[in-house]
């Protein structure tokens, strides 16, 4: 006769074991110290087998019975339930030891091994360690878009918009890494695009009014000490790489003759290697500059430390003293103005003069759409080689009173012409 709950909550202890039968093998076992533990006995491959189904009344005379049907199904199927459960309980043990925490050490490893760059490092270690206390610990594949949306919350209620959405991002490799190595199935990173608060873009200052670019350069031109940083100042003017790929420069990155500087992924804001071609002006720079530190591993090293690039604050501190604050010229800035005078350059008939996408390339940027910016792969190489001794012509030209008013009007009317080069 099958067991009720009654008789399951009513049975008492005695002096030894015994078995209160339900059906299809299953039976509670009271035991003498009052427990009362769940058992499924059947056949497999002609042996008598015995699998726990956990004590009541945690688990429940329905949940027995469940479990029960569940081996019997595993039976259909010429599965041993009794192996099963051992496997079941084995990927549970390994679950919980693949949390979050693990694998994101696990992919700082790897980026460690592929050789980026240390502080790359730290500043990634840092958005994991933001995550890790609401989610650290949780078993990566059980871990869900809404307490990944929590834990970025958190950070978004600090203010603290555009680091929440790089955590994400970070989130994200995580995840497809742990999908990868067999650990989880899906990103809910990705669950979350447009969840997230937006931030304001905040851009730096930067000259770009052409009149006010070649006092500027004339500035540059005038200061007097220090030899490298004026030379650090016209070079980023003429390359309008990030400050830190400048300060970074070595003198094994240049190929003066083939006139390009190949600066490598690890220094690059994105992973990837980057060629810039170098103008004329630039060269006769670099070679003047060989006179000078061509004995350190920089272009740029430190007055104290010949073995150690310039500081962060270099290059700023310059144009500070030359008279621009920081509401008006960055070393940052050097890329808006490049970036502003060549999307404004027209031809005589009111053409762009450069393919915005040559110049976004030159600037080094991702494309915004990520499925486009893996399959462009197009260099503009051809483009960009004349595109930046024009550049290099114009800030010339700017230094002079004559050539200011053409990109003036350019800026004013698409349809006007600019500076010829």
């Amino acid at each position: 006769m099958p067991l009720s709950d009654t008789t399951c909550r009513t049975s008492k202890p005695r002096e030894k074991p015994y078995k209160l039968s339900d059906a299809g093998g299953l039976f509670l076992l009271v035991q003498p110290n009052g427990a009362k533990l769940w058992r499924h006995a059947f056949r497999f491959d002609g042996k008598q087998k015995l699998v726990a189904l956990g004590a009541y009344p945690a688990v429940t005379l329905a949940d027995a019975r469940g479990g029960r049907d569940a081996d019997k199904a595993l039976l259909a199927k010429g599965i041993d339930p009794s192996a099963q459960r051992k496997i079941d309980r084995g990927a549970a043990r390994i679950a919980r030891a693949n949390t979050f925490r693990i694998v994101a050490d696990e992919l700082i490893a790897k980026f460690e091994a592929e050789g980026d760059d240390p502080k790359t490092i730290e500043k990634k270690k840092w958005l994991i360690g933001l995550l890790t206390g609401d989610v650290g610990d949780r078993p990566i594949a059980e871990i869900a878009a809404s307490e990944l949306l929590d834990a970025l919350r958190k950070i978004e209620r600090r203010g603290r918009y555009d680091t929440a959405r790089r955590a994400r991002s970070l989130a994200g490799r995580i995840f497809r890494y742990a999908i990868a190595t067999g650990r989880a199935e899906r990103d809910p990173s990705g669950d979350l695009a447009g969840a997230l608060i937006s931030p304001k873009v905040q851009h730096r200052a930067a000259i770009t009014e052409p009149k006010a670019v070649g006092a500027l350069m004339r500035a540059i031109d005038d200061i007097d000490g220090q030899v490298t940083t004026r030379a650090a100042l016209q070079l980023i003017a003429l390359t309008f790489v990030r400050p830190g790929e400048l300060r970074h420069a070595e003198w094994t990155e240049f190929d003066l003759q083939g006139a390009v500087w190949s600066i490598p992924k690890e220094k690059m804001k994105m992973p990837r290697p980057h060629k810039v071609p170098l103008s004329r002006q630039a060269i006769a720079i670099i070679k003047d500059l060989r006179e000078v530190t061509g004995t350190s591993r920089y272009l740029f090293p430190q007055i104290r430390s010949w073995h150690r690039p310039i500081s962060d604050g270099t290059l700023n501190a310059a144009l500070r003293r030359l008279g621009y604050d920081k509401t008006q010229m960055t070393a940052h800035g050097f890329r808006s103005t490049a970036s502003t005078l060549l999307n404004d350059s027209r031809r005589s008939d009111g053409r762009r003069r450069w393919d915005g996408d040559a110049i976004e390339r030159q600037l080094a940027h991702q494309e915004e759409d990520e499925v486009r910016g893996a399959y462009n792969g197009a260099e503009y190489w051809e483009e960009r080689v004349p595109m930046m001794q024009w550049y290099a012509d114009v800030l010339d030209d700017l230094r002079k009173s004559g050539s200011v008013v053409s990109i003036a009007k350019a800026r004013r009317s698409r349809s006007s012409s600019a500076l010829t080069p």
